[in-house]
């Protein structure tokens, strides 16, 4: 483990429990150290899913906890863990996006702490019918909000409609992955046969066409991991717009944390750890300052820093944690202190997150 949050002990493993729904929280030790949760004290979890992250930190403090989530179905499952705590949670739908208008509309317009596991829940992996892994067959649908008007194309609409060329780059951009031109080619062609709607018809076209461009170079870069890996999940972070998510998730903690009030982000890839190093990096440093030549004066270019750093870099898991529970081996946890700054208006720089419907051309985050 490095770069451990003040109060987690670097000598000791990362050590977590599973939810009443079997859910194992990933670096729950990490994140209740970075939070550091006190009496009276208000947290949002932003990523309920299976509740891991609210019940550690409710646990721990007599304290308030909001618990956001967009899953319909994660809501109504959280609704008997907030019977079981009263009023000191309360699970509402909605995006992390928007936590500060979600919470404003409740009367509440600052929170000590707020925790978000970024990517898809291990609930909706393991749900076959939600379409998001090849492990089992399903309807190819990927969506977190899968009714109501909330609700943006499916998976398999993106693979069936997008033309060629920008079914390439979303799952080059997005999945990173180097034969993003030889799948997207082997999709197209083989929706002239049929349509694509179910993860198992969609994986094998992935797998051959990864393996037949692997032959002959680039030996090991799927590796220990199934070929369609990147595919599915480029087309995930495509259909529900995360990496869009989580920049607007970034601005609204930085505008609802009070003076003191903490962030720890949990990511699982290294697009989103990009975007978390980013922000947290351009919101801890100042901006130009003045010289003696050219005096100081209010600029947009001059903003006072928002966010001071928990940790040095990244915090990972322990070995402990990682052989107990597989998902956490990627994992990775930024954490930050707010300061008494004003928030800042403008989006960070970078350049825009692609919007679903149109992939941006160039380098990602």
């Amino acid at each position: 483990m490095t770069g451990a949050p003040p109060g987690a002990s670097q000598s000791t493993e990362s050590a977590a429990r599973p939810s009443p729904g079997g859910h194992t929280p990933v670096m729950l030790r990490e994140v209740l150290a970075a939070l550091s949760p006190r009496d009276g004290a208000i947290y949002v979890d932003g990523t309920f899913g299976a509740g891991g992250y609210a019940e550690a930190i409710l646990d721990a403090a007599d304290c308030r906890v909001w618990g956001i989530d967009r899953d319909r179905a994660a809501v109504t499952q959280g609704q008997a863990m907030a019977r079981r705590y009263g009023e000191r949670l309360t699970v509402i739908q909605g995006r992390f996006g928007v936590m500060d208008r979600l919470l404003g509309e409740r009367e509440v317009t600052a929170v000590d702490g707020i925790a978000l596991d970024i990517g898809v829940s291990s609930m909706q992996l393991e749900d076959a019918e939600r379409g998001f892994s090849f492990r089992a067959d399903g309807p190819l649908d990927m969506r977190m909000t899968p009714e109501g008007e909330d609700a943006g194309p499916s998976a398999a609409e993106v693979v069936n409609d997008l033309p060629e060329a920008e079914l390439a780059e979303v799952i080059s951009r997005y999945g990173e992955e180097r034969r993003a031109r030889q799948v997207a080619r082997a999709i197209v062609a083989a929706r002239r046969e049929r349509p694509i709607e179910r993860t198992a018809h969609l994986a094998e076209i992935v797998r051959k066409a990864v393996r037949r461009g692997a032959k002959g170079g680039a030996k090991g870069r799927h590796r220990g991991i199934d070929p369609a890996t990147r595919t599915f999940q480029a087309l995930r972070i495509y259909v529900n717009d995360e990496l869009g998510e989580l920049d607007r998730g970034l601005r609204a903690a930085e505008r609802l944390l009070a003076p003191g009030g903490r962030l720890a982000v949990v990511s699982f890839h290294s697009l989103e750890d990009r975007a978390v190093k980013s922000f947290l990096r351009e919101r801890a440093s100042a901006g130009a300052r003045g010289s003696r030549h050219r005096p100081e004066t209010p600029t947009p270019e001059r903003r006072d820093p928002t966010f001071r750093p928990l940790t040095r870099g990244a915090c990972r898991p322990g070995r402990t944690e990682c052989e107990a529970n597989p998902r956490a081996r990627s994992a990775r946890m930024r954490a930050a202190e707010r300061t008494a700054a004003p928030a800042w208006d403008t989006p960070r720089t970078g350049g825009a997150p692609a919007q679903r419907g149109a992939p941006a051309q160039g380098n990602a985050r």
